[in-house]
């Protein structure tokens, strides 16, 4: 599958994936930042912002639609970050093509299996009524009970389009049936020797110390680094903390 890609800049290439109910937009701060000195690709995974629908959402999948989306813009290395769901296609894609992986950051996840409630989250979307007179205090208030964060349902209601013809402008029912791969991890052979920073925010749960030498047994030129003050979105928590960190890793990416 070719995603949808919104580009800035020249130089060195630098994917950005974003995570689950996202979008490419999402790390429209990073992409300005960094497209002064970089060619920034953000962009939009498979069911989410403009890219195509399909069922199939298994990582090694999701890798191959980067895989096939950068060979079709002349792409033959960059550094590849991904947060959460994107972190798990970031690493699927350094462990299946690691000639086109020059370096990886991997934000909030780890390579394991997680039960993060996304089910109930989904359902919750999918129960409301759209109609032409729904409005976003209304939306809000109808995922309230199972997203109790006005800024995480704030997130969720990006993906919402209102107006005369009300829709969900993601693949929720794709989404939604795919949530036990997404939030799984399919054992994938071989390793990445490649430089991997593995960024997580400092009051986040997802990545434990158990799971370093999970991670090191497929990247073993891992390294770890927590943002202060922010939690699982690390780049929208502490935006200045998580690109202070994303600079210093790309300083001699050429």
């Amino acid at each position: 599958m070719i995603l949808n890609a919104i580009q800035a800049g020249e130089g060195p290439a630098v994917v950005l994936l974003h995570g689950l109910f996202g979008a490419a937009r999402n790390f429209g701060a990073v992409q300005r930042a960094l497209a002064p000195r970089f060619r920034v690709i953000a962009l939009d995974m498979r069911n989410h912002g403009d890219s195509p629908h399909a069922p199939d959402m298994r990582y090694p999948t999701q890798a191959a639609d980067v895989w096939e989306t950068l060979q079709s813009l002349g792409i033959e290395k960059a550094a590849v970050v991904g947060h959460s769901m994107g972190g798990k296609t970031a690493m699927a894609l350094a462990l299946r093509w690691p000639g086109l992986v020059g370096r990886l950051l991997v934000s909030d996840i780890a390579p394991v299996n997680y039960q993060h409630g996304n089910t109930s989250i989904a359902k919750a979307m999918a129960a409301i009524t759209l109609t032409p007179s729904l409005t976003r205090h209304q939306a809000d208030a109808a995922l309230a009970e199972a997203v109790p964060r006005a800024d995480i349902r704030a997130f969720l209601l990006q993906n919402l389009r209102f107006g005369a013809s009300p829709h969900w402008r993601i693949g929720l029912e794709e989404i939604a049936a795919a949530i036990p791969d997404l939030e799984a991890w399919i054992e994938l052979p071989g390793t990445y020797q490649g430089p991997s920073l593995f960024v997580t925010g400092a009051n986040s749960d997802y990545v434990l110390p158990e799971h370093r030498p999970i991670i090191r047994a497929q990247f073993p030129a891992a390294r770890f680094v927590a943002v202060k003050n922010a939690g699982h979105w690390v780049h929208a928590d502490n935006p200045a903390g998580f690109l202070s960190v994303l600079e210093a890793f790309l300083r001699d990416w050429t």
